[in-house]
């Protein structure tokens, strides 16, 4: 069949809108990468695009890995991110299971109470003495357990589930099987999609997740990664700050200018790796004043006004 031109347009728009928005989605990620391997200064002083490193260098990725505590959290945030994620997805797909069968009683005051929770909660003391008095303070299970499952993504599970016929779960029954057979051998295969859909969101929220491992854990073995990044961001803030009211900055003759640069980035992508390069040598190479996020950077200079008269004590 021939296509007209204003579908041959259409398609041909699609298709450049598409590698525009990828391009844009990509080119932080490549940027983060060519800041990883360049030198510190070139990268602070560049303006605009960069497109290839300058001053190629491995150093940054020596100190990342020279660092046990680099190490120790990616370790333990791998194995929050399977063992969390396996959890989760046998959880979720419990409970939506039961949720969407036409035959479980009470299923609809469950549910209203299930979505309650997306609205209200107990707070942070509250759940914090329940962790305490549950005896997970200070372990592994403090951040595997309380997120076990999330109302959102089993609403979705249940949705999913619902859609599946069924006459195949009666035929599954007719044969003799039970609600387990049903939902790991008929429901979950013919469900892959909102399942890998789970695995993804799940999986992302536990790299991700910091605030937690703040508050209930205290010791240094069981930090993941980004609250190990955090510790490294406020240390060189408060070595900068120290730095500037005890009046050693030795950029303070360099004018008015402030530089900032931002690398977004994925924390389940692979480019937390020169995120956390970037972060140690950026500290050790620049203390003139950083400020940094998880799956952020930013690094600003401030500096002093002569010209006011005002002069940090020290």
């Amino acid at each position: 069949m021939k296509r007209s031109w204003g579908e041959r347009l259409f398609d041909g728009s699609n298709v450049v809108l598409m590698l525009w928005l990828s391009a844009v989605t990509l080119y932080p990620f490549l940027y983060v990468l060519i800041a990883s391997v360049s030198d510190p200064a070139w990268v602070v002083k560049a303006r605009g695009l960069i497109w290839y490193p300058h001053g190629f260098s491995l150093e940054s990725y020596k100190l990342v890995f020279d660092n046990p505590a680099i190490l120790t959290g990616y370790g333990n945030t791998l194995l929050y991110v399977v063992a969390g994620t396996a959890l989760n997805i046998l959880m979720t797909s419990l409970g939506a299971y039961a949720l969407s069968r036409q035959s479980v009683k009470w299923k609809n005051p469950v549910m209203f109470l299930i979505v309650f929770t997306m609205f209200f909660n107990g707070g942070l003391i509250p759940t914090y003495l329940l962790i305490n008095n549950l005896g997970m303070l200070d372990s592994r299970w403090a951040l595997i357990i309380p997120s076990a499952m999330s109302a959102y993504n089993l609403i979705i599970m249940r949705t999913a589930f619902q859609s599946v016929p069924v006459s195949l779960e009666e035929s599954a029954k007719l044969d003799g099987a039970n609600d387990f057979t049903v939902l790991f051998r008929i429901i979950l295969p013919l469900s892959m999609p909102v399942v890998a859909v789970m695995i993804l969101f799940y999986g992302v929220s536990h790299w991700n997740s910091w605030f937690n491992a703040l508050i209930y854990l205290r010791t240094r073995e069981l930090y993941p990664l980004q609250l190990i990044l955090r510790e490294i961001l406020i240390t060189n803030s408060t070595d900068s700050m120290m730095t500037g009211v005890g009046g050693r900055r030795q950029d303070a003759d360099r004018g008015d200018d402030q530089i900032r640069r931002d690398h977004r980035g994925d924390g389940a992508d692979p480019a937390a790796i020169p995120v956390s390069a970037k972060i140690l040598r950026q500290g050790r190479d620049d203390r003139s004043g950083e400020r940094l996020a998880t799956g952020e950077v930013t690094v600003q200079r401030e500096w002093y006004n002569h010209a006011s008269g005002w002069k940090p004590e020290g």
